[in-house]
């Protein structure tokens, strides 16, 4: 199947117009100035385009050999209506954009070099080459206040025992010519290409894999390394998630500059801690290696001078695919650990809200402080006890009491007038309680164990009408949830003592779905 480059183009330029409503015309054209392909939304007159290409050519080629690598050149000037910027894409062809005569060229540039690289990738490509031409909008990507929102709506959505879907953003950076972009082809496409290309100013990616029963959807941003577009890569940095900085084992000065990448990423990201490797690529040119193995761990050591600061060392081998994959396995890893870390933040917040508004109530109507809310947890065994060190860590800023701490029975009072209270299956009393929570273990289990029933039976009949019994059960993938509920019907009992009665599912990811169902005990204590 031949390519058909002008349905890329069309596609590319027709997104390129969508997202910049003050670009009127996208062209592709030779130093002729003949047009290769372009786009337009208006009047604008494509022949005089292509004449000024041909003009403004030889400049940007002068530009580009003398100082810009000899890689690419550009330039811009006004006229009367609009405002020309012009792209080197290589040694025979321009990319111009045109933008109406109010159009910041600053905010339009970002894109512009993404469209160039996208563009030379179609000129290029070959039979069986594959081209991702979606273009994101960088203002949302770089918005932190959109950032934030964005990671608290995906933190509801990540379990990893429901197989979430887990869409992080990272950045690729590091000197030119370290191997960059072959790391992404590789593992992108899998493949290794020989000719050597500097990346126009940034080149992006989508690409999903399996993790754990996860969908892990990575958008890599390849970012150009030339100084010139480091005014640039503020805008592409900001939203990162994780990073990788790139260097050639057989290059020392490429090496030296990882400090520098470093705190240029600190910089631009706005002060945010997030997942970073750094990479010695190249292993397979072991004869001309300048850098070792422990030269990389020393570095990483130095950067990880900050608390929360997760940065891993890793060598691979773009041309042989050596660590390739690990790499990016890793820095999932590192992502969704990241995650998961202020997943726990936010839930932690939001729990000792709801506590501190049933308290601050209840100070108000004239209860005694020393027991203002009473809450009872009720586990199999004193070393596995989730809701009591959840429960004691939301208290962790207030004063302890311990009037009882035993094996099989324990009593927490805390200043500001929690009182918590924690017994073993054989024995406990709910007398007092608010609140009860109780954990049973079923994931190995086609039957509940039938002390269970008594167990929640015992619960319901000692404590007082109109309180709250919280019930998390632990299950695997192979359990029927409904045949459990069956088994633990007490409904009849539940409308002759007036009791709120909750039961829900606990997975591998515990401690999440404990804080948000001890939110939920909370609520319902509050209005109740």
């Amino acid at each position: 199947m031949s390519i058909n480059r002008q349905q890329l183009f069309t596609e590319l330029f027709n997104q390129f117009l969508e997202i910049n409503k003050d670009v009127e015309a996208v062209i592709v054209s030779d130093q002729q100035g003949l047009v290769i392909a372009g786009e337009k939304r208006s009047d604008v007159n494509m022949e005089i385009v292509s004449v000024l290409t041909s003009i403004i050519h030889p400049i940007v080629v002068r530009i580009r050999d003398e100082f810009m690598f000899k890689k690419f050149g550009t330039a811009s000037f006004d006229t009367e209506f609009y405002r020309l910027l012009f792209i080197s894409l290589d040694e025979n062809r321009t990319l111009s954009v045109v933008l109406n005569n109010l159009a910041s060229v600053d905010k339009a540039s970002p894109y512009a070099y993404l469209l160039a690289e996208k563009s030379v990738q179609i000129l290029n490509m070959e039979e069986g080459d594959s081209i991702q031409l979606t273009i994101p909008i960088f203002e949302y990507e770089t918005d932190e206040t959109a950032y934030a929102e964005r990671v608290k709506n995906q933190i509801y959505q990540m379990r990893l025992d429901q197989g979430g879907l887990y869409r992080f953003k990272f950045v690729i950076i590091g000197d030119h010519e370290v191997g960059k972009t072959s790391l992404v082809r590789r593992f992108v496409e899998n493949k290794f290409s020989h000719d050597y290309r500097a990346t126009i100013g940034l080149n992006i990616l989508s690409h999903s894999i399996e993790f754990f029963g996860n969908n892990i959807v990575y958008s890599l941003w390849d970012v150009g390394a030339q100084m010139y577009f480091k005014r640039f890569r503020q805008t592409y940095y900001l939203g990162a998630q994780a990073a990788f900085i790139v260097f050639d084992l057989t290059n020392r000065k490429s090496f030296e500059s990882v400090k520098e990448w470093y705190k240029e990423l600190e910089d631009f990201i706005g002060g945010r801690e997030i997942p970073i490797i750094i990479i010695g690529n190249k292993t397979d040119l072991k004869d001309q290696r300048t850098v070792e193995y422990d030269d990389g761990v020393k570095l990483v050591n130095e950067l990880s001078n900050k608390p929360n600061i997760k940065i891993s060392f890793l060598e691979t081998s773009a041309l042989t695919g050596e660590n390739v994959e690990d790499a990016f396995t890793l820095i999932a890893y590192h992502y969704i650990s990241k995650s998961k870390e202020e997943e726990e933040e936010v839930v932690k917040k939001d729990l000792v809200e709801e506590l501190n508004s049933i308290l601050k109530e209840r100070k108000v109507i004239g209860e005694r402080l020393e027991s203002l809310l009473t809450l009872t947890i009720i586990s199999e065994n004193e070393f596995w006890s989730p809701g009591l060190q959840i429960l004691s860590d939301i208290n962790d800023l207030n004063e302890c009491e311990k009037v009882k701490d035993e094996r099989d029975e324990k009593l927490y009072k805390f200043s500001n007038g929690t009182v918590l209270k924690s017994y073993l299956y054989q024995n406990f009393d709910v007398a007092g309680s608010d609140g009860v929570f109780c954990i049973f273990d079923a994931r190995d289990k086609e039957h509940i164990d039938p002390a269970w029933k008594d167990v929640v039976v015992k619960i319901i009949n000692n404590i007082e009408k109109n309180k709250v019994v919280l019930i998390g059960i632990r299950v695997s993938d192979r359990s029927d949830w409904s045949a459990i509920m069956e088994e633990f019907n007490v409904n009849e009992l539940l409308e002759q003592k007036m009791v709120s009665l909750l039961f829900f599912k606990l997975g591998l990811e515990y401690r999440l779905e404990i804080y948000d169902q001890l939110k939920v005990m909370l609520n319902t204590i509050k209005y109740l």
